[in-house]
């Protein structure tokens, strides 16, 4: 895989690429924990003194004109034992039914979403998790879609992984998270100028003293799509 950039930050391995170029090359991991695009255009719009909302004030880099299509989505499950994915309620029609939804309640009540939706691949009750959605501004929001660094920590924890994979790491939430909590990190990003924000913010993360939690039992996995 010497065509792609590569940086290794302790536990992390990080790519600069298309993940559906990387994805075929790495073998398989515990779980994948992943923001992918939803296709709905939040990649960033310039600020202006009338402009309110997370996504106004960022460089539109165009990542969020489309979402990711069935090929892809296939080969991010079959990357991996567990999953959770944000955004599922985007993806209804190129991922199995499930039970196992996780939702992020933001605590605001405004002309945006009140909560956001993860599908996941594992067999467990609907669970939630309130968090402001101001807390993102606490961790340094350099990304237009970035979740806070404690959402992505209980997203992680829902799985009973050794090993994150984030096939659209952004910058680098999902492996903040991941190291934080002594888990092995693995990340793709598309866009060299939030690779370069995520390997900083990892970097800084592995410096910081670490938290351990004991592993949730093993998920059963889904039937992948087409494969039934």
């Amino acid at each position: 895989m010497s065509r792609f950039a590569i940086e290794t930050i302790g536990d992390a391995v990080l790519y600069l690429g298309d993940c559906r170029e990387i994805l075929p090359e790495l073998g398989k991991v515990d779980a994948v924990v992943t923001d992918p695009p939803y296709g709905i255009g939040r990649s960033g719009k310039p600020r202006s003194t009338s402009s309110h909302g997370g996504h106004k004030g960022y460089e539109d880099l165009g990542w969020d004109v489309s979402r990711p299509d069935a090929e892809t989505f296939n080969a991010i499950l079959r990357a991996a034992h567990q999953h959770v994915i944000w955004g599922g309620n985007y993806f209804a029609d190129l991922l199995p039914a499930t039970a196992g939804w996780l939702v992020w309640d933001k605590g605001q009540r405004i002309c945006q979403a009140d909560c956001e939706l993860a599908w996941t691949s594992i067999p467990q009750p609907v669970r939630a998790f309130e968090k402001n959605r101001a807390a993102i501004a606490q961790d340094g929001a350099e990304h237009p879609t970035q979740k806070p660094v404690a959402l992505m920590q209980w997203a992680v924890e829902q799985t009973d992984a050794s090993t994150i994979l984030d096939p659209f790491m952004g910058s680098g939430t999902t492996g903040v998270a991941a190291i934080k909590l002594g888990r092995k990190f693995i990340g793709i990003e598309i866009e060299p100028k939030y690779f370069d924000i995520a390997c900083r913010r990892i970097e800084e993360a592995w410096k910081q003293p670490r938290l351990f939690e004991e592993p949730k039992p093993k998920a059963e996995q889904l039937t992948l799509l087409g494969d039934a």
